[in-house]
C-alpha cells in the first residue's frame, strides 16, 4: 500500500455500495451514486445498489474513471461483499474487489468467519520491499472489510469509534470523532447528516517510511458524513473529504436511495 493508492482505495471503498440481482419482497433495496473529484475536477463515478434481507446483506458495484484521468489511464473496478448485520457493525463473510488501471490489474479475495480473516489472496501478488511491515495473524482478528465496515446500523453510535479495517493487503484503523451534524441534500435524500472527523492509522501491510503514508497518518482534517437510509435502517457515507498535496479528494453522493 502507498499513500496515493490508499487515497484512491479509500475513495473507492466509500463509494462502492451497490448493484445486486432481483430482490424478493422481504428484501430492501438501496441505490447510491457517487461523484469522486480531485480539486473540483471529475476523477471517477460510481453507481451501486445494496440489498438487506433479515440479518443478511449483499453489496456490489462498479467504479469508472472520468475526466482527464480517463485520458492518461483508464481505470475501472468492481466489488462485492456479503455477510450478516450485527448489533454494532456489518460483518462480512466474503469480500472481493477487482480493478484495472491502464495495463495493470489486480484481484483481491477475503473470507471472514466471526470477524476473523480465514483466507486472503491477491493476484498478482505484490513484490514486498525490505521495509515492508508484514500483516500478522493477530492483525487479521476482529476486523471489518473497507466497504460494509463503513455502514453502521441505526441506533448505534456513529462516532466517536474506531473501525479496524483489513482490505486484503493492509491493516489500518479508521478513528472517527464527532463533529456534530450538517444539512445535506441530494437526489433521494434531504436532511441532517452525522459529521465525523476521520484519522488514518496504518497498522501493517504497507511500506514503512513512505512519505504519502506518513502524510495521511498526520492528517487531522479529513471528514466523513453519514446519512440514514431509512428503509434499510443503516447509516452510510454521503460525503468524504481527503486533503492531498494535489488538492482535496471529495466523494459526494449524487443519489442516495430514491
Amino acid at each position: 500500500m502507498n499513500g496515493r493508492g490508499w487515497i484512491a482505495g479509500a475513495a473507492a471503498s466509500l463509494a462502492l455500495l451497490g448493484g445486486v440481482g432481483p430482490l424478493s419482497a422481504a428484501e430492501v433495496q438501496h441505490q447510491t451514486d457517487y461523484s469522486i473529484r480531485l480539486s473540483g475536477l471529475p476523477v471517477a463515478t460510481a453507481s451501486f445498489r445494496s440489498a438487506f434481507s433479515g440479518n443478511r446483506y449483499t453489496i456490489s458495484g462498479s467504479l469508472h474513471s472520468a475526466g482527464l484521468v480517463d485520458i492518461f489511464s483508464r481505470t475501472q473496478g468492481t466489488t462485492s461483499v456479503s455477510g450478516t448485520i450485527g448489533r454494532d457493525n456489518l460483518h462480512a463473510t466474503s469480500y472481493s474487489v477487482t480493478y484495472r488501471s491502464g495495463k495493470r490489474g489486480r484481484a483481491i479475495d477475503v473470507t471472514f468467519r466471526n470477524g476473523n480473516v480465514i483466507h486472503a489472496s491477491m493476484v498478482p501478488a505484490r513484490k514486498k520491499p525490505a521495509n515492508w511491515v508484514p500483516v500478522s495473524s493477530a492483525d487479521m482478528r476482529a476486523v471489518l472489510d473497507p466497504i460494509s465496515g463503513l455502514i453502521i446500523p441505526a441506533g448505534k453510535r456513529i462516532c466517536p469509534k474506531t473501525l479496524p479495517i483489513f482490505d486484503g493487503e493492509s491493516r489500518m484503523d479508521f478513528q472517527l470523532t464527532s463533529k456534530g451534524t450538517k444539512p445535506y441534500s441530494t437526489k433521494g435524500f434531504k436532511g441532517e447528516v452525522v459529521v465525523c472527523g476521520i484519522r488514518f492509522i496504518p497498522k501493517s501491510g504497507y511500506k514503512k517510511g513512505r512519505d504519502d503514508v506518513e502524510y495521511l497518518r498526520r492528517l487531522k482534517t479529513m471528514e466523513i458524513w453519514f446519512a440514514k437510509a431509512e428503509e434499510a435502517n443503516v447509516y452510510a457515507p454521503v460525503y468524504v473529504r481527503i486533503p492531498t498535496k494535489l488538492g482535496p479528494v471529495t466523494v459526494s453522493a449524487t443519489r442516495f436511495g430514491g
